[in-house]
């Protein structure tokens, strides 16, 4: 399966901005026996200055611009394809909590996938009581890890409300949770710390989910924008499975991956500074298709 891509992120500046940097990640990835990014163009109005093109510690593909002279709206375009391969079919391989936590604690592996990575604290993640409680009252001795992270997803699901007026960017997943209201970025933030609080590394991903519903079925929420979900370590014999606590569902190839990291600031689609003064507005816009 083909997936047609557009994205469409700007930025309108109250007054003329000038001296702006910015790092840009919302390349898909391309990942063995998932998905494959066969062509793309990736465009910057006005014109950088500079541009650079690398890949950061977690292996997501990143765009440096700059612009030195004054603009009053920055624009950033993608058009691309990704082929999807469809998933295996599901098994759980997954250990109990008990033994998870034991192979964790003999892990040394410092690369980037590595699971120890994804238990700590970040800039936008910081233990919350109440999110404990939440997942310690899920927690079954007997049940495997896969199937933690498959009861904590659906159970946030159950608990939180989709609303896309309760939260901002910078609301955190204690706010959310208290709330009980959010978007997907405090879904999977609050699901991350859920699961933390089990012994369980996980992650943030971002990326684009199908905006056409499948045959018979309902639109999703969350296709209108780049999308987020979890990312769940369960064990060497399981490796990495990913959840979507906004849509209840495990990631299938509706999903694609274009950034992995701890939590949002690792993967902003855009992160940057400017010099300027008064507001600016930011508008986003996404469409995902079939193409064959």
């Amino acid at each position: 399966m083909i997936y047609s891509i557009r994205l469409t992120i700007a930025h309108y500046y109250h007054h003329p901005a000038a001296n702006s940097r910015h790092l840009v990640r919302v390349l898909p990835r391309t990942l063995a026996r998932r998905q494959k990014l066969t062509t793309h163009l990736l465009e910057v109005s006005p014109e950088p200055d500079e541009r650079r093109d690398a890949v950061d510690f977690f292996g997501n593909a990143v765009m440096t611009c700059s612009h030195g002279d004054r603009h009053a709206e920055m624009s950033i375009r993608l058009s691309c394809h990704v082929e999807m391969l469809p998933p295996p079919k599901w098994q759980d391989l997954s250990p109990d909590l008990a033994y998870l936590r034991k192979i964790h604690d003999q892990l040394t592996d410092l690369s980037s996938g590595s699971p120890l990575h994804f238990l700590g604290p970040t800039p936008r993640l910081k233990a919350n009581t109440s999110i404990q409680e939440f997942a310690r009252d899920l927690f079954d001795p007997n049940a495997s890890t896969a199937d933690h992270v498959i009861r904590i997803g659906k159970a946030l699901h159950d608990a939180m409300t989709f609303d896309a007026a309760a939260t901002t960017v910078d609301t955190d997943a204690a706010e959310a949770f208290r709330l009980r209201r959010g978007v997907c970025q405090d879904f999977t933030h609050i699901m991350i710390l859920a699961l933390q609080a089990l012994g369980v590394p996980a992650g943030y991903v971002s990326g684009y989910l199908r905006t056409l519903p499948p045959p018979g079925g309902v639109k999703l929420e969350g296709a209108d924008a780049m999308h987020a979900w979890v990312r769940a370590w369960c064990g060497p014999d399981q490796g990495w499975i990913e959840y979507d606590p906004t849509n209840a569902t495990l990631v299938g190839s509706d999903h694609i991956v274009a950034g992995y990291g701890r939590d949002y600031s690792d993967v902003s689609p855009v992160r940057g500074h400017l010099r300027s003064s008064g507001g600016q507005k930011n508008t986003q816009a996404v469409d995902v298709a079939i193409v064959s």
